[in-house]
């Protein structure tokens, strides 16, 4: 019986060891079965309320502090486990019973000292304890300041995207504020922005996944919604203006669906790698026509007529369409225009546009 005591705390140490490094310390992106289904566990606590509000300000704040929840009780899940191990493990090496041996591998891993035993063969296990509970919870200290810079940095872009088209941001708006205040020309510093933005952010929140569920400050911005938005606007700028330069166009557009299929990846999502340019999209052509028509009231120029610009929106479109909308319905974005549906049956928030003031000409 002391033989599978020891072997069982061996396991439950050495698992949840690995958890902690693959969680805090690899910086490459790695699955870890426990800390996934803690943090599963905790969404899912947030996420069964907020499916009963239909309002996207309400389920936002109901699904706000879900992360930060979820990264304290994995900490809480990591000392627990911990402490169950070294439990198990003094009751193999000195035949403690069950309350004695968890009583001891506490007082040892909080390094508080009130729980000793004669037993001179429990002094390894006591060190290895006393040293497993600070170095733990120093690793996840340690471990915030990256996760929330890497949080900073992601919403500044969309805070500035907000700030330049709307909120909640949509493709064909991003190309009407950008004609409407004269600036089109320009457009290509966006594109070159996001390009990086989402280099930046397919590396984060694939080494730190729980990053995907970090909402933004409000209610009516998320950094989903903001990247498919500038995605779908790269899409319209291709196909209807292809004489225009296209470099920087282009490889944001790749770079958008590249972290979205990494993340997938990260997550178990499946999707067509490979998808045929001729496929069917959500957009409908009506959708596509209204968007359209929206950018022409603000002034923008299309080389294109719609029908000639369709097939190429389209094909662009068909290869980040169903990952972006899988994501989106997951964490429960704000319902936008062009970005799929939700959990539960929300109305479309229409874009908040900044409008200018400009001064009237005196005589």
């Amino acid at each position: 019986m002391r033989v599978v005591l020891g072997i069982l705390g061996a396991l439950v140490v050495g698992g949840i060891f690995s958890s902690v490094l693959r969680t805090l310390v690899i910086p490459r992106p790695t699955r870890s079965g426990f800390t996934r289904a803690v943090q599963t566990t905790v969404r899912w606590a947030f996420q069964m309320p907020a499916d009963r509000f239909t309002s996207a300000e309400v389920k936002d704040r109901v699904l706000a502090p879900a992360a930060s929840v979820a990264i304290l009780m994995t900490l809480v899940g990591w000392l627990a486990c911990f402490m169950i191990g070294y439990g198990l493990l003094e009751a193999a090496v000195s035949g403690l019973g069950a309350t004695a041996a968890l009583r001891e591998a506490g007082s040892s891993m909080f390094t508080l000292g009130f729980a000793s035993s004669e037993h001179a063969d429990l002094t390894a296990i006591d060190f290895c304890a006393a040293a497993t509970g600070p170095i733990t919870i120093g690793l996840q200290i340690g471990y915030l300041p990256a996760l929330y810079g890497a949080y900073q940095r992601r919403e500044t872009e969309v805070t500035l995207l907000q700030a330049r088209t709307g909120s909640p941001p949509w493709g064909p708006q991003i190309l009407a504020r950008y004609a409407q205040v004269g600036i089109i020309d320009s457009i290509g510093e966006l594109f070159r922005g996001w390009e990086r933005w989402s280099a930046e952010v397919s590396e984060s929140h694939t080494t730190y996944p729980i990053l995907i569920h970090f909402r933004s400050p409000k209610a009516n911005r998320n950094w989903l919604v903001a990247m498919l938005a500038v995605m779908d606007a790269a899409a319209l700028r291709l196909a209807l203006n292809p004489s225009c330069p296209q470099a920087e166009v282009r490889m944001a557009l790749r770079a958008g669906y590249v972290c979205l299929r990494e993340i997938a990846d990260v997550r178990g999502i499946p999707y067509d790698r490979d998808p045929s340019p001729d496929g069917p999209v959500s957009v409908t052509y009506e959708d596509f026509l209204q968007g359209l028509a929206r950018m022409a009231d603000q002034g923008y120029s299309a080389e294109r007529t719609p029908e000639e610009a369709w097939p190429d929106f389209r094909g662009w479109r068909i290869n980040y369409e169903a990952v972006a909308y899988r994501l989106a319905y997951d964490i429960d974005a704000v319902p936008a225009p062009w970005s799929g549906p939700r959990r539960t049956a929300e109305a479309i928030i229409v874009p908040d546009t900044p409008v200018d003031r400009r001064p009237v000409a005196r005589s």
